[in-house]
């Protein structure tokens, strides 16, 4: 009897003593995390990036110039390697577009107005008619202005587009956007024209000149010690909207939000899991650019990836405000469509910290975000945020400064997701594929 009780008691204190260590090591990697992505490291970071130095960073502006080469440095000092053995971490490819000198339109027999059409081409000489190989399509409702608009962003083929007469404040809105818009250089050209009847016959001469820049991506990646081959991705845009010189007063579209919020995650998830150094699965750092264009950089860096490798991507979108849920929480788009969520969620259930599905679903945010491309290839590809979608006060507006922002929460949100994507990045959870049908 006083053996059992010794046996008993010898046994009780090892199980004392266990959760003790447990509860001390769980203190050490809080420690470790809170040493790593600090408040004041995301505080330095997000307001280098939105700074008025910057310019608003848009896509072949000095300003964005600027912003790359600041990315660029942290992720050197971070100890990522250079992406597929390049010098440096840009990830570069060429862009083209096109200034109409000509424009000459017959439409159901009747000439209209240069300013009734706007194009996104790359071809010198666009000459169409009623017997050309070319997709017609329509446009009659607000509703379908943003998705098909989403979907003509990254053409496949050659299309006129009608766009209803009705949606005369629209097409004003989408000509002036295409303005300085670029695309790939050998992409398909799409002309819309403003008309009040779909086209049953139709002549169409534009005469352009051409001119041609180069973009970047950043990337930065750190090697899987047992499964190099397979990839996890953390991904942020890291351009903007600019400066609109019309303006008075305030003429700068910071971009604190959108995106400086999910690119300073991205370098700060850099540091930590370099600093780390457990990953069992290789993990890529990309900061895109052109995603205000139409996602042509997450497009070109989709290509030069072999999409059945890539376990899941991990796409930050406008992190930097609370939930609709309030402090320590964030959504998942597309959260139905694999089974990453749902592994997210269950890694942080003892925590504080919360992830909900995406509560937007009529914004089709799944879609209209970088993890779109590598999701249409059937990779879990998904976005986190906080952004109040429906409801939001500095979306696209010169407002979106680092003073609107909560970088505590800022800050446990970037902790929250190197916690909850560790079994995936260790090779103990792998989630779901995404149906490629459901996203034709």
């Amino acid at each position: 009897m006083y053996l059992h009780s010794v046996n008993k008691c010898f046994a009780n204190t090892l199980f004392v003593l266990s959760l003790l260590i447990l509860t001390l090591s769980a203190d050490v990697e809080a420690q470790k995390l809170d040493n790593i992505i600090s408040q004041k490291e995301v505080a330095y970071k997000i307001k280098a990036l939105s700074a008025d130095s910057m310019n608003g960073r848009k896509t072949f502006t000095p300003g964005i110039e600027k912003a790359a080469r600041f990315i660029s440095a942290k992720f050197e000092k971070a100890g990522l390697l250079k992406w597929q053995k390049s010098d440096n971490y840009r990830q570069q490819f060429d862009m083209a577009g096109a200034q109409p000198d000509d424009i000459s339109i017959k439409w159901n027999g009747h000439t209209l107005s240069v300013e009734n059409v706007t194009e996104m081409s790359t071809e010198k000489k666009i000459s169409w008619d009623t017997q050309s190989k070319v997709k017609v399509d329509s446009i009659t409702n607000q509703a379908e202005f943003r998705e098909k608009l989403s979907n003509y962003m990254q053409p496949t083929e050659d299309a006129l587009v009608w766009v209803h007469a009705d949606l005369e404040k629209e097409f004003s809105s989408l000509k002036h956007f295409l303005s300085d818009q670029m695309n790939f250089a050998s992409a398909p050209s799409v002309v819309f024209v403003l008309a009040k009847k779909f086209p049953e016959e139709f002549h169409i001469d534009i005469s352009n000149q051409l001119t041609t820049k180069q973009a970047a991506n950043i990337v930065g990646y750190l090697p899987g010690e047992s499964r190099p081959e397979e990839y996890v991705i953390f991904s942020a845009h890291y351009d903007h909207l600019g400066i609109d010189s019309t303006r008075s007063g305030d003429k700068i579209f910071n971009g604190a939000n959108d995106d400086a919020s999910g690119t300073t995650a991205v370098m700060e998830l850099a540091k930590y899991f370099a600093q780390k150094n457990t990953n069992q699965r290789s993990l890529i750092f990309v900061a895109f650019t052109g995603e205000e264009m139409g996602g042509y950089g997450s497009h070109y860096f989709s290509e030069q990836l072999e999409p059945d490798k890539v376990v899941a991507m991990f796409n930050l979108e406008m992190i930097g405000t609370t939930s609709k849920w309030g402090r320590n929480s964030a959504y998942i788009t597309g959260f139905e469509k694999s089974s990453l969520g749902s592994i997210l969620q269950n890694n942080l259930q003892d925590t504080h910290f919360q992830y909900h599905p995406d509560p937007y679903p009529k914004q089709n945010l799944f879609y209209r975000s970088d993890n779109a491309t590598l999701a249409r290839l059937g990779v879990p590809a998904h976005t986190i945020s906080t952004s109040e979608m429906d409801s939001e006060p500095h979306y696209h507006k010169v407002s979106d400064e680092v003073s609107t922002l909560d970088l505590a929460n800022m800050t446990n949100i970037i902790q929250s997701i190197a916690l909850s994507t560790e079994s995936i990045i260790s090779g103990s959870d792998t989630p779901t594929r995404v149906e490629i049908r459901e996203l034709k």
